[in-house]
């Protein structure tokens, strides 16, 4: 018959609670606060590339409701664009300048980020979200094709990074990169091919970035937008009908309703109110990360 030791007899046994070890006066690990200096209590200052229109624009104006300065950065022919952006931040209170640049060009991505340097003072965040896309099947690609394709999306994305990291670790400060991916860099989409390829390439230079600019407590992230109310999903659908015989609008329609759980398309809002976040002190721990926006198209 198995020995038991009565339950009175096991708190009788137990030290009173004036002789247990007293607490320590310093809070636990897990209760104390960590902060990074530069976020939130500091100036802010941003570059948004891309940002004349589209979600570009949503990213720009919603981080300058989050207490940004921003540089608002686009290619010449979008100047007036940029330009008009300029005016809504500046009526939210907030510091803007356009910069026209072609995030494809080095040079320009560094003239760009030395610019918003002396407008605005040191740099905080870079977000990458410039590209283009094209509809057209594999076998029809020129080599102008893929080289265009990925001297902006990669390159571009490339230029912007590595400019904007250089520039925070001289400045000694911690930041944040973003890039702008895709749900088609988790799986490509039809005639969409060299368009999804560099996003899975933004992808895989997030993660090593992340890798690399740890140590200089920069946070590097991408975001993953799905089916978007925007010029550029307006050109894909009109490229798309034109192969597949539907009329303007429907593939849209097809795509919303056959792949968005959520059963409507998204606006440029919805974006940026994720990009906020990876921007904001909130995200501090998470790097290397693509974060997907779609409504419910890919599931991660």
């Amino acid at each position: 018959m198995p020995f038991r030791v009565p339950a009175r007899t096991l708190w009788q046994a137990s030290p009173k609670a004036s002789i247990l070890p007293r607490a320590s006066a310093q809070a636990p690990r897990w209760g104390r606060k960590y902060v990074t200096p530069t976020m939130d209590q500091q100036n802010r200052t941003a570059i948004v590339t891309g940002s004349a229109r589209g979600i570009g624009k949503a990213i720009a104006l919603r981080l300058a409701q989050d207490g940004y300065d921003i540089c608002v950065n686009d290619i010449p022919a979008n100047q007036s664009q940029a330009e008009a952006v300029v005016k809504e931040i500046k009526g939210l209170g907030r510091n803007a300048f356009p910069y026209a640049a072609d995030v494809s060009n080095l040079g320009e991505v560094q003239s760009l980020v030395k610019a918003s340097v002396s407008e605005l003072g040191p740099l905080n965040t870079m977000v990458a979200n410039a590209g283009i896309a094209q509809v057209k099947a594999l076998l029809d690609l020129t080599e102008q094709d893929m080289r265009r394709m990925f001297e902006v999306n990669v390159f571009g994305v490339y230029n912007c990074y590595s400019t904007a990291a250089k520039q925070m670790i001289k400045q000694g400060t911690p930041g944040k990169l973003l890039g702008a991916a895709s749900i088609v860099a988790f799986k490509p989409f039809a005639l969409l091919s060299h368009y999804s390829a560099s996003k899975w390439a933004v992808r895989g230079l997030t993660q090593a970035f992340a890798m690399e600019m740890a140590t200089h407590k920069i946070t590097v992230n991408a975001y993953a937008p799905g089916i978007v109310g925007t010029a550029m999903w307006d050109l894909i659908d009109e490229e798309l009908g034109k192969k597949t015989g539907a009329k303007k609008g429907d593939t849209i329609k097809k795509y919303t309703g056959d792949l968005i759980a959520l059963g409507r398309t998204s606006v440029p809002e919805d974006v940026s109110s994720t990009v906020s976040f990876l921007c904001s002190k909130d995200s501090d721990y998470m790097t290397g990360q693509t974060i997907v926006i779609d409504g419910g198209i890919i599931f991660t």
